[in-house]
Protein backbone atom coordinates (compact mmCIF):
# COMPACT_ATOMS: atom_id res chain seq x y z
CA UNK A 1 0.00 0.00 0.00
CA UNK A 2 1.21 3.69 -0.71
CA UNK A 3 1.19 4.42 3.25
CA UNK A 4 3.55 1.37 3.97
CA UNK A 5 5.56 2.57 0.91
CA UNK A 6 5.68 6.21 2.94
CA UNK A 7 6.84 4.24 5.96
CA UNK A 8 9.18 1.97 4.22
CA UNK A 9 10.94 5.27 2.51
CA UNK A 10 10.95 6.89 5.91
CA UNK A 11 12.78 4.34 7.58
CA UNK A 12 14.98 4.21 4.87
CA UNK A 13 15.87 7.45 5.41
CA UNK A 14 17.14 7.51 8.61
CA UNK A 15 20.41 6.47 7.79
CA UNK A 16 20.69 9.21 5.06
CA UNK A 17 19.63 12.15 8.57
CA UNK A 18 22.96 10.55 10.38
CA UNK A 19 24.93 11.06 7.44
CA UNK A 20 24.49 14.33 7.51
CA UNK A 21 24.46 15.27 10.59
CA UNK A 22 27.66 13.12 11.50
CA UNK A 23 29.10 12.50 8.23
CA UNK A 24 29.05 15.69 6.30
CA UNK A 25 28.61 20.02 7.55
CA UNK A 26 25.01 19.58 6.59
CA UNK A 27 23.32 20.38 10.08
CA UNK A 28 20.31 22.50 8.43
CA UNK A 29 19.70 19.51 5.46
CA UNK A 30 19.79 16.69 8.54
CA UNK A 31 17.03 18.76 10.50
CA UNK A 32 15.24 19.41 7.51
CA UNK A 33 15.29 16.10 6.84
CA UNK A 34 14.13 14.95 10.23
CA UNK A 35 11.32 17.78 10.57
CA UNK A 36 10.26 15.67 6.86
CA UNK A 37 10.40 12.59 8.41
CA UNK A 38 8.27 13.36 11.17
CA UNK A 39 5.38 15.17 9.27
CA UNK A 40 5.75 11.45 7.04
CA UNK A 41 3.96 9.96 10.06
CA UNK A 42 1.15 11.53 9.68
CA UNK A 43 0.68 11.72 5.97
CA UNK A 44 0.99 7.89 5.99
CA UNK A 45 -1.43 7.31 8.66
CA UNK A 46 -3.89 9.99 6.99
CA UNK A 47 -3.68 8.32 3.50
CA UNK A 48 -4.35 5.03 5.18
CA UNK A 49 -7.44 5.97 6.55
CA UNK A 50 -8.39 8.50 4.12
CA UNK A 51 -8.00 5.25 1.24
CA UNK A 52 -9.03 2.53 3.15
CA UNK A 53 -5.56 1.61 3.09
CA UNK A 54 -4.89 -0.21 6.39
CA UNK A 55 -3.20 -3.14 6.36
CA UNK A 56 -1.81 -5.48 9.08
CA UNK A 57 1.77 -4.81 8.30
CA UNK A 58 1.31 -1.02 8.50
CA UNK A 59 -0.20 -1.64 11.91
CA UNK A 60 3.42 -3.06 12.67
CA UNK A 61 5.31 -1.51 10.64
CA UNK A 62 4.08 2.11 11.11
CA UNK A 63 4.68 2.18 14.69
CA UNK A 64 8.35 0.14 14.73
CA UNK A 65 9.36 3.06 12.11
CA UNK A 66 8.16 5.83 14.63
CA UNK A 67 10.48 4.29 17.58
CA UNK A 68 13.02 3.92 15.18
CA UNK A 69 12.93 7.69 14.21
CA UNK A 70 12.70 8.76 17.37
CA UNK A 71 15.30 6.98 19.26
CA UNK A 72 17.44 7.84 16.26
CA UNK A 73 16.92 11.69 16.72
CA UNK A 74 16.87 11.92 19.88
CA UNK A 75 20.24 10.01 20.59
CA UNK A 76 21.57 11.53 17.59
CA UNK A 77 20.47 14.74 18.61
CA UNK A 78 21.75 14.71 22.12
CA UNK A 79 25.20 13.40 20.78
CA UNK A 80 25.48 16.63 18.85
CA UNK A 81 25.30 18.45 21.43
CA UNK A 82 22.10 20.45 20.02
CA UNK A 83 20.15 19.54 22.90
CA UNK A 84 20.53 19.02 26.74
CA UNK A 85 20.63 15.35 27.86
CA UNK A 86 18.29 15.85 30.91
CA UNK A 87 15.81 15.97 28.57
CA UNK A 88 16.59 13.58 25.86
CA UNK A 89 16.49 11.22 28.67
CA UNK A 90 13.03 12.34 29.88
CA UNK A 91 11.70 11.49 26.12
CA UNK A 92 13.48 8.29 25.67
CA UNK A 93 11.89 7.45 29.04
CA UNK A 94 8.67 8.09 28.60
CA UNK A 95 9.15 6.08 24.83
CA UNK A 96 10.11 3.27 27.12
CA UNK A 97 7.45 3.21 29.25
CA UNK A 98 4.90 3.22 26.72
CA UNK A 99 6.68 0.33 24.41
CA UNK A 100 6.97 -1.67 27.61
CA UNK A 101 3.20 -0.89 28.69
CA UNK A 102 1.99 -2.07 25.39
CA UNK A 103 4.28 -5.15 25.14
CA UNK A 104 2.57 -5.91 28.50
CA UNK A 105 -0.45 -5.84 27.68
CA UNK A 106 -0.31 -7.55 24.59
CA UNK A 107 1.10 -9.92 26.33
CA UNK A 108 -1.39 -9.82 28.76
CA UNK A 109 -3.66 -10.58 25.55
CA UNK A 110 -5.65 -6.38 25.94
CA UNK A 111 -7.64 -5.38 23.50
CA UNK A 112 -6.32 -2.79 21.32
CA UNK A 113 -5.82 0.74 22.33
CA UNK A 114 -6.51 3.89 20.13
CA UNK A 115 -4.04 6.53 20.52
CA UNK A 116 -5.29 9.29 22.66
CA UNK A 117 -5.22 12.96 20.98
CA UNK A 118 -3.14 14.34 23.75
CA UNK A 119 -0.11 11.58 22.94
CA UNK A 120 -0.22 12.79 19.38
CA UNK A 121 -0.05 16.26 20.00
CA UNK A 122 3.16 15.51 22.54
CA UNK A 123 4.59 13.40 19.52
CA UNK A 124 4.05 16.04 17.19
CA UNK A 125 5.58 18.95 19.72
CA UNK A 126 8.36 16.66 19.79
CA UNK A 127 8.84 16.05 16.52
CA UNK A 128 8.68 20.21 16.11
CA UNK A 129 11.20 20.48 18.73
CA UNK A 130 13.71 18.24 17.82
CA UNK A 131 14.35 19.53 14.28
CA UNK A 132 13.99 23.28 15.69
CA UNK A 133 16.96 22.21 18.29
CA UNK A 134 18.81 21.06 15.66
CA UNK A 135 18.46 24.06 13.38
CA UNK A 136 19.38 26.08 15.90
CA UNK A 137 22.54 24.73 17.45
CA UNK A 138 24.89 27.99 16.82
CA UNK A 139 25.64 31.07 17.11
CA UNK A 140 24.29 32.80 14.17
CA UNK A 141 21.53 35.66 15.10
CA UNK A 142 18.92 33.57 13.30
CA UNK A 143 18.70 30.70 15.32
CA UNK A 144 17.86 32.46 18.74
CA UNK A 145 14.29 32.44 17.72
CA UNK A 146 14.44 29.19 16.58
CA UNK A 147 15.82 28.09 20.06
CA UNK A 148 13.25 29.98 21.98
CA UNK A 149 10.24 28.26 19.32
CA UNK A 150 12.44 24.76 20.14
CA UNK A 151 12.36 25.05 23.97
CA UNK A 152 8.19 26.05 23.74
CA UNK A 153 7.10 23.36 21.86
CA UNK A 154 9.82 20.82 22.97
CA UNK A 155 8.83 21.23 27.01
CA UNK A 156 4.65 21.68 25.92
CA UNK A 157 5.27 18.29 23.91
CA UNK A 158 7.28 16.34 26.96
CA UNK A 159 4.51 18.11 29.09
CA UNK A 160 1.82 16.69 26.99
CA UNK A 161 3.61 12.81 26.31
CA UNK A 162 3.96 12.35 30.18
CA UNK A 163 0.37 13.57 30.63
CA UNK A 164 -1.16 11.11 27.55
CA UNK A 165 1.34 8.16 29.28
CA UNK A 166 -0.67 8.59 32.63
CA UNK A 167 -4.01 9.01 30.58
CA UNK A 168 -3.35 5.48 29.23
CA UNK A 169 -3.38 3.77 32.53
CA UNK A 170 -7.28 3.50 33.07
CA UNK A 171 -7.56 2.85 29.40
CA UNK A 172 -4.99 0.44 29.58
CA UNK A 173 -7.21 -1.27 32.06
CA UNK A 174 -9.92 -1.54 30.35
CA UNK A 175 -8.69 -2.94 27.32
CA UNK A 176 -7.16 -5.91 29.60
CA UNK A 177 -10.45 -6.15 30.81
CA UNK A 178 -12.17 -6.32 27.60
CA UNK A 179 -9.52 -8.36 26.16
CA UNK A 180 -9.57 -11.26 28.74
CA UNK A 181 -13.50 -11.15 29.13
CA UNK A 182 -13.32 -12.10 25.31
CA UNK A 183 -10.76 -14.44 25.36
CA UNK A 184 -13.09 -16.22 27.82
CA UNK A 185 -16.32 -15.82 25.64
CA UNK A 186 -14.07 -16.95 23.13
CA UNK A 187 -13.29 -20.22 24.24
CA UNK A 188 -15.18 -23.37 24.44
CA UNK A 189 -16.67 -24.44 27.65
Amino acid sequence: TVPNGITVVRLACIPLFCWLLFGTSHQSAAAVLLAVLGATDWIDGFIARRYHQVSTLGKVLDPVADRVLVVTAVISIVVYGAVPVWFAVATLAREVVVSGAVLLLASLGAARIDVLWVGKAGTFALMFAYPAFLLADGTAGWQAPIRVIAWVTGIIGLALAWVAAGSYVPVARTALAEGRRARREGSPS
